[in-house]
Order: structure tokens, then sequence, then C-alpha cells
């Protein structure tokens, strides 16, 4: 492939990723950021004076280790953190990578849960060279196709051997309530695990293809456990940032793009809003897919039924995320100041997740939300005054359209999530200085995400792998010559990977000529 000159649409960490891998093979590439910083969902937000967290970002795994070896990324790592479940009684569940203590549970349900994890942990690492690879068509296959395909028999039928190759394939597309009910009594154990598999997702427990989402989030446990994105998130985009601009990659923030130019169906450059152009042999966009192909390109470039599925693809986040500043750290029955600093989660069993998401069918938010909280400052002392203390909260489900609209409902269902940590944080509400609410009609406005959804759109089973974002669109180059997907709507999804990134820039760079 001859050197080009690339326009990438966003600077997010896969936008980034994607550069530096074309820099390195000696291509001219400009990054084109619309924000005043990078990083995306994992650069720092400020909500109140004074008061920080990372943006979007919650609880992360570590990026793949393929890409960290390739282009040599120093990231330190932060502290591994654990899985407490909530209780009111103050016996809360604290579930590690493959332990589980506290609550009431029987050595039983103790075995089981570490049997659980070690299989369901296999089977997301059996699926490594689907996640890694661009997805095989399913038609009209090229070599490389063949070649993964065969990867991933091999490591299906080899790497988990006959007897959990059959329980894989047996479960792999039913949902998490009933796989769930045939090994774990406990039900808050199993309404910890539940939600996990939902959280980020228009999903219930009882919803098809929740085992997939929950394989998805297990992914990230191969690479290796979770931390606070407090702890490494600064560094993290500062090391992207290096790692792309010694490559040779030139960012420029504050850039918005306002069109993609097209001419007899290939991509020849940008439009920015500022009126100025900018050509170049190929764009990659780091942008959703209906941001890129609905926005930026226009429905009159593409074949109506193509853009007719791009149109219909679901994308409508239902995860508000809270933020509050606190001039104290609250106190919890049962936890120590270190406890404080795991990841706590409100989802007393799995008919509460069931019921929470219920309300998100009908265009409400619920009544009683399932939660995820943290203290990012308990990581970083910096995030807040000092003494004083930030609260970030992840509440499902909040839809992305609701009855009445968000306008009238952020200050009610804001204080509904406040009123149920009361319950386990005694006096917090007093504690408030300042908060903020970011439903995911803000997180569209906010972080330029269409629909305000976590991962860039549903990773139900008809929005994955080879048919992510649509058929036609799965192997990162689209129908638009010269113009590819690198973003979280591309393979394999959301989260903080940098896979997409990767396996944008490797199929580009296999392309002969680069057509």
């Amino acid at each position: 492939m001859t050197n080009k000159t690339i326009i990438i649409i966003g600077g997010g960490h896969n936008g980034l990723v994607c550069a530096t891998y074309l820099a390195k093979e000696g291509h001219n590439v400009t990054v084109l950021e619309a924000r005043d910083k990078l990083g995306g969902s994992a650069s720092k937000h400020v909500f109140a004076e004074g008061y920080h967290v990372a943006g979007l970002a919650h609880v992360i795994h570590p990026l793949n280790p393929k890409i960290v070896k390739e282009l040599g990324l120093k990231i330190k790592k932060g502290a591994a953190i654990d899985t407490i479940s909530l209780s009111e009684d103050g016996n809360h569940l604290i579930l590690g990578k493959d332990s589980v203590k506290g609550g009431n549970l029987s050595a039983d349900d103790i075995a089981a849960y570490k049997d659980f994890k070690k299989e369901f942990r296999k089977y997301a690492k059996a699926l490594e060279p689907l996640t890694i690879n661009k997805p095989p068509r399913l038609k009209d296959m090229d070599n490389k196709d063949k070649f993964t395909l065969a990867k991933i028999g091999w490591s299906l039928r080899f790497g988990l051997g006959t007897s959990s190759m059959r329980e894989f394939l047996r479960v792999g597309g039913i949902n998490i309530y009933d796989v769930l009910n045939e090994v774990i009594d406990d039900p808050q154990l199993k309404g910890a695990i539940a939600a996990d598999a939902v959280i980020g997702h228009h999903m219930g427990p009882r919803t098809p293809t929740t085992v997939l989402t929950y394989l998805n989030r297990l992914r990230g446990e191969t690479y290796g456990p979770p931390t606070l994105p407090q702890a490494v998130g600064d560094h993290f985009v500062e090391v992207m940032i290096k790692a792309a601009t010694m490559a040779g990659v030139h960012i420029e923030k504050g850039a918005r793009v306002k069109r993609i130019i097209v001419n007899d169906g290939k991509a020849g450059g940008v439009e920015l809003t500022s009126g100025e152009e900018r050509i170049a042999d190929m764009v990659i966009s780091n942008a959703d897919a209906k941001t890129t192909f609905l926005d930026l390109v226009g429905a009159a470039e593409m074949d109506a039924m193509f853009a007719q599925r791009i149109n219909t693809t679901r994308t409508n986040g239902t995860v508000a995320k809270l933020h509050f500043a606190l001039n104290k750290l609250p106190e919890i029955e049962g936890l120590s100041n270190g406890e404080m600093s795991q990841r706590l989660i409100v989802a007393p069993d799995m008919r509460y997740v069931e019921h929470a998401f219920n309300h998100a069918k009908y265009g409400e938010y619920s009544e009683k939300p399932v939660l995820e909280i943290t203290f990012p400052t308990l990581a970083d002392p910096s995030l807040a005054p000092d003494g004083h203390h930030v609260m970030s909260v992840s509440a499902s489900f909040a839809p992305y359209s609701i009855k009445g609209g968000w306008d009238q409902s952020r200050s009610v269902f804001s204080h509904k999530v406040l009123s149920l940590i009361e319950k386990y944080a005694p006096g917090i509400s007093s504690h408030v200085v300042a908060s903020e609410i970011l439903t995911p009609k803000d997180i569209e406005q906010q972080f330029n995400v269409t629909g305000g959804h976590w991962h860039h759109g549903e990773l139900t089973i008809d929005q994955s792998f080879m048919m992510r974002p649509v058929h036609g669109t799965a192997q990162y180059n689209t129908p638009i010559d010269g113009l590819f997907l690198c973003g979280a709507s591309a393979h394999p999804g959301g989260g903080i990977t940098g896979i997409p990134g990767h396996n944008a820039a490797k199929r580009i760079l296999s392309m002969k000529g680069g057509e």
C-alpha cells in the first residue's frame, strides 16, 4: 500500500490507536477532534468548580495487550478493584475475579461462582480470534476470512474441549437469567452477575443474548483486572497522544467536521464547520455510524436501502451518569474506607434488575434503578478540594426518550438515585454540595454520540460481529470508496479496548494499493 494522506475524524482512543498504527507505516495522518480535549469518554470532565471525573468512563480494564505491545505503550496500572453488591443490612457481597464472600452464601454457591467464572472466561477467551480480527464475511470469503474462521474453530474445539464447546454452543444465544438459575442459588449473587450482563444495554436478564453481552464484559478480565479510570485516566490519554505524535500523527483540537467530501462515490476529504476543506486520499471515522453516514456523508450519497439499515440500527442509550460533589466521605455500614474504593452496585436480585428494565420498555426511567457507584477521589484525591470527595454513579435504566421529556424529569430521577443511595449511606444527601446528571440526551450532545449509547449501539447478536454496525460495513470499509470506520460502532464494539482502531488499521494496511 503506497503512502496516503489520511484524515481521522475523532480523537477518542480508537482514533488515536488507528492513527498511530497507520503513521508508523509511513502514512501522513491527521486527527481532527471536535472538542477541546482528546480521549473521548475517558477525558477529564469538570462538573462543578474544583470537582472532576473521568468523563463517561466508570470502571475500565486494560487495553488489549497486543496493542500495548505493538505500539510500545507505557501505561501505568491502577489498583485492581472488586465488585461489592450492597445490602441494606450491611451484609454485603464481595465479588472478586474467581472468589466471592459475604452475604448469606453457602459453600456450594462459593464453589459454583468460581467454576462459573472460570468456565465463562474461557468462552470469552475462545472468542479472541474473532475479536482481534476483522469479522469474516459469510459469503465471498477471502483467505483472511477463511483463516479467521479456522482460528475461531480451532479455539472453540481445542481451546475449550468437547464438553465446554458444547456448553458454549448451548448457552451462547440465550439469556443470563436462565443460565444463572441453573448454577447458583443465592439471589444477591445472581443479581450482581446479571447486572454486569445488562448495564449499558437496553436489556434485562431475561432478554435473549444477554449471555453474549456478559461475555463481552468478561473479555476485559482476560486482559487484566478492572480499575477505576481516575487512577490511569489522564495518564492513559497522555500516553496515547505521545505515541501518536511520536509516530508522526498531526492532531488538531477544536476542528469540527461538517461533512465528508464525496466525489463520484469516493471520499476525498472533509469540510470543517469553519468552511475550510481538507483534501485526503482516505477518511476514517471514529464517530458513530449514524453520525458518519447520515450527517457527515448524507443519504444522497448512499444507496437508499443502506441508508435505511443505518437509520434503523438501535443506538439509544439507557444509562444516566450522575456526579455528586461531597464535603466528606459518607459511611456505609459494613464497609471500610478501603472497601469504599471498590466498585459498589445496587442489584439485590435478578427480579429487581428485570423490573428496573421493564420501565425502559415503555419510555420510563426506573423507579428503583440498578446502580454502579464509585468514589474516584479515593483513587485520585486531586479530583476534589482537600477533604472533599466525588461520587460517580451510573444509573440504569434511563432511556434516551422518555414520556414528557428529560427537561422535567432529570431532577426527579436524580433525587430518586440519591434517595436510593441514602438507604445504604444514611445522611449522604446532607453532604452534597453540587451535582450533575448526564442523561443519554446530554451524552449525545456533550460527547457527540448519536443516542448517547455507551457502545455506539446495542451489542445484540444482530448488531455484532459480521453484522456490526450493519451488513456492508462490518469489515471497517464502507460503500463509500476510501471511507472507513474505526470506532465503537464497528466490531467488536464499545469499551476502552482499542480493538476497533487496531482492526481498522490492520484492515486498511492489508488492502493492496489502498483500494
